[in-house]
């Protein structure tokens, strides 16, 4: 039984905060499995209660220190024989200590939070609130009680105590076992917060239509969010235009200007805009589409996808023609081969990794609004089907945390879903919209998009390999968990606080739901709130064990998978050994690590790509929106294997598929490996 002699302590920076015995328990526990030992509880709890009586002889009633601690600590382990645990207690700390200078040196933030160096690199060039010279002004812990407090604030509203909830959020943020999308994180508490990150807004056939798109986009790219368009209602290259007896231009050449005035309009002055362009299979112009992002160097701020329905994904497995339908008037401008256009889609993302598919009849199937209209378009990354002017606010729960000593904790996870569902309703009423459309669509269906992070790390720590059908029920068990905790969770609060508006226009109103928000799932890539996050994206398998990943306008940050070291520490590698794992990014062709181990750090171009597609149609199995993936491909990968791809993604019904083949492109995201073959001679 522990015994609290202590109710505070002083952390480095002079702050007070409650004294958590449970913290230095943990601390000598990791230092003892630092050297492969696994003590017995009991040895623990003797070990802890020495070091509390300890501070206690020599603190009184007075409040230690967090060196104080650490100090008591390291001697009661030598006074009980444990020498070489209490030196590794000692090399951990003075690595902290290094780190926590690194941090203050090279990026002027505090770190009090206890964050990687990427993480706190990404925070200070994205994040953290800054002074008129660029210089941070809050650290870490500071900003996550910015957003805490602004989003708990909207309880009083609704005759709740916001004081409960910010407790409730801030614990869970600073914990990093949820958080929110970039724009929460960077523009909440602060005046004109934009707070979502999806939007989808409509491109009408006329030129006044066109540019008042443009505009919002701009607009909504300045406060921080990104934008999703279809381009399909524009008529084609060469039809007449009536009002000037002029020829159209066609919509590539208008998604053009559009990719202009994002380059130029950077969002919220912290990153630059993304967007999502998509056109239907059957449009006059799609081949143009389709190829227009082949060269390289243009389109940079899209993302391109192909909207393509059933019939149509019919025709192409027959080999039959399709009509190719003027949008102007409903006329057939053409008939063509649908195989043909399809394998110039698959040769496309083959050669670039554009354009993707997305699968417009299955997304509107399951579109619980199909009395408000058709879905059209996605946001940038195509995880949120959205409605003209519908925005969505996302978030993710760090899957790596809820493992509780080997196996999963679901009694965790489904008290972190509940948080996470409070949090993200709250966003919807303190958002600050750029656009009067953008506000009464998100307040009218109160769409959210709860997602998941650290997939890959959670297989990893409950010993289950990626590349397994364990892996695949595992994945269908977590987000039918996650589905069902989140329905729970905004059915209470509808009880509350009242459901969304437009539900009685929704399938919940046939099913007798009656839910405060019409979507509540959604799997985003998670790329920066990974990074601060510390685990794996998304549900992606890991890309390499060591790489260099590109953020913030190509600022290099070089990352080795933290839980590798775990696993072969005790397998007393050589340095080629470990020379050869940095440079590859992989633990294949080294003799000496076991073959359990290979496979459970199997990288996801060591994957198949159909499993990695089965992996996609897992998730989206219990996600109400859609699934943001990467299926990655070697670069020997064939042609064959892209069309594949793209059929097994229909036929699992995912709602759209992106493919990459490694090499494809001149620059790139992310690269496996840290060394240069040069660089690693001995490798």
């Amino acid at each position: 039984m522990e015994k609290q002699f202590f109710q505070f302590i002083y952390k480095r920076n002079g702050e007070i905060e409650r004294f958590t015995p449970q913290k230095i328990k943990l601390a000598i526990s990791k230092a003892f499995r630092s050297l492969n030992k696994e003590p017995e509880e009991t040895v623990i709890e003797k070990l802890l209660e020495e070091v509390l009586v300890l501070l206690k002889e020599r603190f009184g009633d007075a409040v230690p220190g967090v060196e104080d601690v650490q100090d008591a600590v390291e001697e009661v382990l030598m006074k009980r024989g444990f020498a070489d645990v209490a030196r590794a207690y000692i090399l951990y700390r003075e690595k902290r200590r290094h780190l926590r200078e690194a941090k203050l040196k090279l990026f002027g933030v505090q770190d009090d939070l206890k964050l990687s160096l990427n993480a706190i690199q990404v925070l200070r060039e994205r994040y953290l609130l800054k002074d008129q010279e660029g210089n941070p002004v809050e650290t870490p812990r500071q900003m996550m009680e910015r957003v805490a407090n602004a989003i708990a604030q909207i309880d009083a509203s609704y005759g709740e105590d916001p004081e409960v909830s910010y407790q409730e959020f801030l614990k869970t943020l600073m914990a990093l076992d949820f958080l929110p999308n970039s724009p929460t994180l960077m523009n909440a508490g602060c005046p004109g917060g934009q707070l979502a990150a999806c939007f989808v807004l409509p491109v009408e056939d006329s030129l006044d239509a066109i540019f008042e798109a443009l505009k919002n986009m701009a607009l909504i790219h300045k406060s921080g969010g990104g934008t999703g368009f279809s381009f399909s209602r524009l008529r084609p290259r060469g039809d007449r235009v009536s009002s000037t007896g002029g020829r159209a231009s066609g919509p590539v050449s208008f998604m053009r200007i559009f990719d202009t005035a994002t380059d130029v309009v950077k969002q919220g002055g912290k990153r630059r805009g993304a967007n999502m362009g998509i056109l239907r299979f059957n449009h006059p112009d799609i081949l143009e589409f389709i190829q227009a992002k082949k060269k390289g160097g243009e389109f940079e701020n899209f993302n391109f996808s192909v909207a393509i329905t059933d019939q149509e994904m019919e025709a192409v497995r027959k080999n039959e023609k399709i009509p190719l339908i003027n949008p102007r008037d409903g006329r057939v401008w053409r008939e063509v081969s649908a195989t043909e256009i399809f394998n110039v889609i698959c040769e496309s993302a083959w050669s670039s990794g554009e354009p993707g598919c997305i699968f417009i009849d299955e997304i509107n199937r399951k579109h619980p609004l199909k009395a408000l209209g058709a879905i059209e378009a996605t946001n940038p990354c195509g995880e949120v089907p959205l409605l003209p002017f519908e925005s969505c606010n996302l978030g993710s729960i760090n899957l790596a945390h809820m493992v509780t000593e080997g196996k999963i904790d679901y009694a965790k996870l489904g008290e972190t879903v509940r948080v996470a569902v409070h949090f993200l309703d709250n966003v919807i009423d303190a958002n600050y919209h750029p656009l009067p459309e953008t506000e009464r669509m998100a307040k009218a269906n109160r769409k959210i998009g709860l997602g998941v992070m650290g997939f890959a790390d959670l297989l990893v720590k409950i010993g289950v390999p990626y590349y397994s059908q364990q892996a695949l029920k595992i994945a269908e068990e977590i987000m039918q968990y996650i589905m069902l905790q989140a329905r729970k969770t905004s059915l209470e609060l509808a009880s509350r606080r009242g459901t969304f508006p437009n539900l009685e226009k929704s399938t919940w109103y046939t099913q007798n739901l009656p839910l405060r928000n019409a979507t509540l799932t959604s799997i985003a890539p998670t790329g920066s709130i990974s990074i601060i996050a510390g685990c794996s994206s998304g549900i992606e398998p890991y890309f390499a064990l060591s790489f260099r990943r590109y953020v913030l306008e190509n600022t290099e940050l070089i990352e080795v998978n933290p839980l590798l070291e775990e696993y072969l520490k005790g397998l007393k590698l050589s340095q080629k050994d470990w020379e050869r794992i940095l440079a590859q990014g992989t633990l294949q062709g080294i003799e000496q690590i076991p073959q359990k181990v290979k496979d459970l750090f199997r990288t996801a171009l060591e994957i198949p790509p159909e499993f990695q597609v089965k992996v996609q149609a897992a998730f989206q199995k219990y996600v109400d929106n859609a699934v943001s993936k990467t299926i990655n491909l070697p670069q020997n990968a064939s042609l064959e294997e892209v069309k594949k791809v793209f059929f097994l993604a229909h036929e699992t019904h995912c709602k759209g598929i992106t493919v990459f083949r490694q090499g494809s492109r001149s620059r790139q995201a992310i690269y496996p490996g840290l060394l240069s073959e040069k660089e690693c001679e001995t490798c």
